[in-house]
């Protein structure tokens, strides 16, 4: 089975210490302190089966920690100097670079097959520079991580700004993806009313849940179903357990089985149910499902869906297969 997991972010963590080519056991503990213990790296992926990954440009802001970029001219350095760590990567034949539907795996294999997804899009200045990064492979944009020039994101409600709405247009133009996991309530409303374009969900999990912006409303949920897009399921603790849980224990795979089953029953099938783990984005092998300690026992969530009465075609599906007919339908 080919696992896809729409959500690695492969390149920020190896620029800041964290040794993705070696397995998650083999990586130093600490590297990157205040992220736990690794959980990534390109042989967990192979083990586990995950052929195609969207792997982030994502570039910290500055969000009063003494770190990360403050203004768009910085962002875009650093979403540079990811993309040319995921060029030697390419280079060097450890993953694959996906620009089109041609390029996407049948099977798992030694050169992960890889889209670039760019995560909060305040490296994109003007057109200029959405022709680089649409050339250098870019194919997903999330205009939001918190608030960007573009839009209110997770934990700065707001709309899409006039910046904004013109990228948009730029990127519609494009044929890009819209992410919309990070996006606040308005600027996700906003987008689909203005854009036409695809619309998936990487990385989010459901809001009857755990009610905050961070996850998708029912109403939102059932946009994305009806635009034909897929929601990636997060593995991260915070957003798997209730909030008063959130520490009290590790999440499991039955907390991940509750927001699978929402969203399937929002949707009436399971075919807009997908996995976005975000395992590596800023905590560790500690605060996700405890069944799954690195990417590669991946293949016990489908076997949990087995046992949980999923069918053999859905959980095909779900962990793997929905991305697949997505970006077969999707990328140029």
């Amino acid at each position: 089975m080919l696992i896809v997991d729409a959500h690695l972010d492969l390149a920020y963590n190896a620029l800041n210490g964290r040794e993705v080519l070696l397995a998650a056991a083999e990586q130093t503990p600490g590297n990157v302190a205040e992220d736990g213990i690794p959980s990534v790296g390109l042989p967990d992926l192979r083990r586990g089966s995950v052929g195609l990954i969207c792997a982030t440009i994502y570039c910290e802001p500055d969000t009063g920690k003494g770190k990360g970029y403050t203004t768009g001219d910085e962002a875009n350095a650093e979403a540079r100097r990811q993309v040319k760590w995921y060029q030697r990567q390419f280079a060097a034949w450890e993953m694959k670079l996906v620009r089109s539907r041609n390029d996407l795996p049948k099977e798992p294999g030694a050169e992960i097959a890889t889209i670039l997804l760019m995560e909060g899009a305040d490296p994109l200045r003007h057109e200029e520079d959405v022709e680089f990064f649409v050339e250098a492979g870019m194919r997903i944009v999330g205009l939001a991580w918190k608030r960007t020039r573009h839009a209110g994101g997770t934990g700065a409600p707001g709309p899409l700004t006039e910046e904004g709405r013109g990228m948009v247009k730029m990127l519609d133009r494009r044929g890009i993806i819209h992410d919309a996991s990070h996006l606040a309530e308005e600027s996700f409303w906003e987008l689909l009313k203005m854009s036409d374009g695809p619309v998936m969900a990487s990385h989010s999990n459901c809001r009857v849940f755990n009610p905050t912006d961070r996850q998708l409303s029912d109403e939102m949920i059932k946009a994305i179903v009806e635009r034909d897009g897929v929601i990636g399921m997060n593995f991260y603790d915070k957003f798997l357990v209730p909030p008063l849980e959130f520490r009290k224990r590790k999440a499991n795979l039955d907390d991940l089985l509750k927001h699978m089953g929402h969203v399937c029953e929002i949707a009436g099938d399971t075919r807009h149910v997908g996995i976005g783990t975000d395992m590596d984005g800023g905590f560790g092998r500690e605060e996700i499902p405890e069944e799954i300690p690195s990417s590669g026992e991946m293949p016990r969530v489908a076997e949990f869906l087995g046992k949980a009465g999923f069918g053999a075609q859905d959980v095909q599906g779900i962990m793997g297969g929905n991305w697949m007919r997505f970006f077969k339908k999707n990328l140029p």
